[in-house]
């Protein structure tokens, strides 16, 4: 079976977005791209247990989109992730960085892995 983070990024993927994992790190604010996508584990706790074995695991992953052109044309996240197995949760709005000039908007998605 293929990881959370593969999961992830498979349903990210075609989105056309730049995409990294955890948190992008650029040598200045005016490198990062005009618009670029993070993901990274929330919590993952265990759901169940058989016979001293973890039956199911529930993932949070979130996804945090930002664009420094706003966020009315933000890519199909909410759907690539949904189509790839993922359930909605909560959805929030971040604060503007006026240093990076970049809007931001995070979604946390639930994924049920069972052993």
């Amino acid at each position: 079976m293929a990881s959370i983070w593969e999961l992830t990024e498979d349903a990210l993927d075609g989105l056309g977005v730049d995409l990294a994992a955890n948190v992008m790190i650029r040598a200045t604010a005016s490198a990062l791209p005009d618009s670029y996508i993070v993901y990274q584990v929330i919590s993952s706790p265990p759901l169940q247990h058989g016979d001293n074995v973890e039956r199911l695991r529930w993932w949070r992953m979130q996804v945090t989109y930002y664009s420094r052109a706003g966020l009315i044309a933000m890519p199909a996240i909410e759907a690539a992730m949904v189509t790839a197995g993922f359930t909605k949760s909560m959805f929030r709005e971040l604060p503007y960085n006026e240093l990076t000039r970049h809007y931001g908007f995070a979604m946390d998605f639930i994924y049920l892995e069972e052993e």
